[in-house]
């Protein structure tokens, strides 16, 4: 075993920790233990970035007329996306996608603004800024499960109408809603799967070697 290795209890841990985080959006009224917001941002902070660009920026809601502003926008998508799904919209509707009005905290993760200034691994793949962002924002994710905090990942809102009600300067871009909060216990599956709407695919469908192979389309279910 090398030197580099970490034990085996700290392994399973790191395993226990990917294979029971959850989306969450059930959420206790209760407060955030002192220092356990910075402590996650922290996690976020420490994520890979392309060129080492640290893209992130995260706004931190604490007016309530703001965060019941932010809840306004999210509805309205979520009642546009069940329109756009005619087949199942009653059934969407029946999903609980966020806890913004319950959670102890919300965070706003947006893009740093002059990213094109940064062109080391952008030049060809300027979309590395956001793989960037969803590197922190698993970081801080991970680290509140093993802290047993719920974290909710909300992508339901409209980005330009959400900067502005931010004050986003130009550039600035919003990709994602996080709700963090106290859980009275984690969900056993991820709801969507539990809901019927897709499964984790098994290995084999993601996994291939050396070229695409014939008849794996690859094309995801539209629902």
């Amino acid at each position: 075993m090398s030197a580099a290795t970490y034990s085996q209890p700290e392994i399973d841990a790191l395993w226990r920790t990917l294979r029971e985080r959850r989306d969450m959006r059930h959420f206790l009224p209760d407060p955030l233990p002192d220092g356990l917001l910075e402590r996650l941002v922290e996690a976020a902070h420490l994520a890979p970035s392309v060129g080492f660009m640290q893209p992130w920026r995260f706004i931190r809601i604490t007016e309530p007329t703001l965060r019941a502003q932010i809840h306004t926008q999210v509805e309205a998508e979520r009642r546009a996306t069940a329109a756009a799904l005619p087949s199942r919209n009653d059934e969407f509707l029946q999903v609980k996608i966020e806890g913004i009005r319950d959670c102890a905290e919300v965070l706003v993760a947006a893009l740093m603004p002059q990213r094109e200034k940064h062109l080391i691994g952008r030049r060809t793949l300027p979309e590395m800024d956001i793989a960037s962002v969803g590197c922190a924002i698993q970081n801080m994710w991970l680290a509140a499960r093993a802290e047993g905090i719920g974290l909710g990942w909300v992508s339901f809102f409209e980005p330009d109408a959400l900067a502005a009600l931010l004050g986003l300067p130009p550039g600035a871009r919003p990709l994602a809603i996080l709700c963090i909060g106290q859980v009275e216990a984690f969900y056993p599956r991820p709801m969507f799967a539990d809901a019927g709407w897709g499964r984790r695919l098994p290995l084999a469908e993601v996994l291939f070697e050396n070229r695409w192979p014939e008849g794996a389309g690859g094309t995801p279910t539209a629902y």
